[in-house]
């Protein structure tokens, strides 16, 4: 959880006590006030939701990278080592055929 949506909580929280005791005292501007928080507590913390899952996605994306990367190092790898070995058949086979 980040900072935006505590504080978009927090706010909401303190929104919604200032509008339940607004209308308990008959206070129709603290009472407006309450909602209004509540609404600017809800967008703090919509912000601070879609900033967290934009950074969820960048790491799941970052992690996925790697992994290819790593997929793709040890596929390179044994394609070397595929074509060493085959290079030593051949010289081998070329130098069985050659010696007296």
């Amino acid at each position: 959880m980040n900072k935006e949506q505590v504080s978009g909580k927090i706010e909401h929280a303190v929104g919604k006590v200032k509008q339940g005791v607004g209308e308990a005292v008959g206070d129709e501007k603290l009472a407006n006030q309450g909602v209004l928080d509540q609404a600017k507590g809800a967008v703090k913390e919509a912000r601070g939701d879609a900033k967290d899952a934009a950074k969820q996605v960048q790491h799941s994306h970052e992690k996925a990278a790697g992994e290819q990367a790593d997929q793709t190092r040890r596929k390179i790898s044994e394609s070397i080592d595929d074509t060493k070995n085959k290079v030593k058949d051949k010289i081998e086979d070329f130098k069985g055929r050659h010696s007296s």
